[in-house]
């Protein structure tokens, strides 16, 4: 009787999320490369005016590490037409709101308006890209903000800096190995020319994907659209050749020191493919297989049942380049970090030779169909989606397809994925260690 109540629900999600969520777009480029994704809904007088653009931590200089999430900061300072400060009051005073974020691969800036300015949106992102202005009252002010945030997020944070640990040892040759807040000495030492070089070759609108979506006129946005960014000139075309990772053959055994925690962590890291690929999806589902909710196989075995660990989990961290697959605990009582790692190395290895269930295979696919339908169920969900699937996978309609992906994997494939990269020869082993005083 369960298994058809499961079956039952799986049917109406999935009816549910073929007939609700198919997203309707249009996409062009103007002549400067820019490319142009407009999604039309008027079921809210709200549109959402964002840019991408294919900058991130990656295309630092390895001596200028952080620029990518700086100019997140400093592109805000003001342009020729919009005075220093004045950004957000402007759109906080037409009703908006307005972030930005930063990784590794890519830069994301946004405003969420009322419909009757979406003018304004646009007018704004054309200033942020034609005029903006890079002085050195602009770097000296937001040093010190980014400075404010790396101690408050990273210095300062209990677990904050185990990612910057597992990316140095996990990568040795990609721009990966450094993390995306960079070194503050690395700002320290940049001149202002630095700065304004960093603008010119990546803040161009052939490296840009601009998305309008809401309350639009589809016809009125495009004129607007070219009255704002068609003059804007093309930059130089940008290339990148990275260089690869050679393959991890041997456990790699690292430890890392945090002033900031009394429980100590182990983190078991493994190199993964980009999210591109078809196995990255097949990795997902490994992930929350295992660590998705407190009746997840970790979770519930080695927190709840034998009460060994205060936490556990698995992510994929899955990137344009490659990923890292990352599982982890935090003992609980007179348990070792080695008591840990036995216990969740049973269950990966469960995984490579036995099928998951009938029943915790179709938890996986409701799961997914749930994710699916929640992550376009808002405009500014949908904009952010419909740029990173452009920019970052090369395939804008995977907002609409890329649950067919899940759909499609496997339990066969789930413990064929398992097998070919969560092997002990192919990871990192990080024991993350409070500091322990003299």
């Amino acid at each position: 009787m369960k298994i058809k109540i499961l079956m039952l629900v799986a049917l109406v999600i999935s009816a549910w999320s073929i007939n609700a969520q198919q997203v309707e777009f249009e996409e062009y480029d103007l002549d400067n490369g820019m490319h142009v994704i407009l999604h039309q809904d008027n079921s809210a007088p709200v549109v959402t005016v964002a840019v991408s653009y294919h900058v991130g931590a990656k295309d630092e200089d390895p001596e200028r590490t952080g620029f990518a999430h700086f100019f997140e900061h400093l592109l805000f300072e003001g342009t020729q037409n919009i005075e220093r400060g004045k950004w957000f009051e402007i759109v906080s005073s037409n009703g908006g709101s307005n972030n930005a974020t930063t990784n590794d691969d890519r830069t994301y800036y946004y405003e969420v308006f009322p419909s009757n300015s979406v003018e304004l949106g646009l007018w704004m992102e054309s200033e942020r890209l034609l005029h903006p202005v890079i002085n050195q009252i602009g770097v000296d002010t937001q040093n010190e903000v980014v400075k404010e945030e790396k101690r408050l997020r990273v210095d300062n944070s209990p677990y904050g800096r185990f990612l910057e640990y597992i990316k140095k040892n996990m990568f040795k040759k990609h721009p990966y190995r450094w993390t995306t807040i960079g070194e503050m000495d690395h700002l320290d030492a940049a001149t202002l020319e630095e700065f304004q070089a960093f603008n010119k070759k990546f803040y161009v609108p052939n490296n840009a994907t601009l998305v309008v979506a809401g309350d639009i006129n589809p016809a009125e946005v495009k004129r607007m659209i070219q009255d704002y960014f068609g003059p804007i000139p093309r930059g130089n075309d940008i290339e990148r050749n990275f260089p690869k990772e050679d393959p991890i053959t041997e456990t790699i055994y690292a430890k890392a020191y945090d002033p900031n925690i009394q429980i100590p962590a182990v983190m078991a890291a493994y190199r993964t493919p980009s999210f591109k690929e078809r196995d990255s999806y097949v990795l997902n589902m490994i992930s929350n297989y295992l660590s998705s909710g407190k009746s997840s196989k970790l979770y519930k075995k080695i927190v709840d049942d034998k009460k060994m660990a205060l936490q556990v989990g698995a992510i994929n961290l899955s990137q344009e380049d490659y990923g890292t697959y990352v599982v982890f605990g935090l003992p609980l009582g007179d348990n070792s970090l080695n008591d840990l790692l036995v216990e969740i190395d049973e269950e990966i290895v469960k995984i490579q030779n036995e099928l998951i269930s009938e029943k915790d295979y179709q938890k996986l696919q409701n799961k997914f169909e749930s994710q699916f339908v929640n992550s376009n169920s808002s405009i500014q969900g949908i904009a952010g989606s419909l740029a990173n699937y452009y920019l970052l996978y090369g395939n804008t309609n995977l907002i609409n397809t890329e649950i067919d992906i899940y759909r499609s994997i496997t339990r066969e494939e789930i413990q064929a994925v398992a097998r070919k990269y969560l092997n002990n020869n192919q990871r990192l082993i990080l024991e993350y260690l409070p500091v322990t005083k003299q």
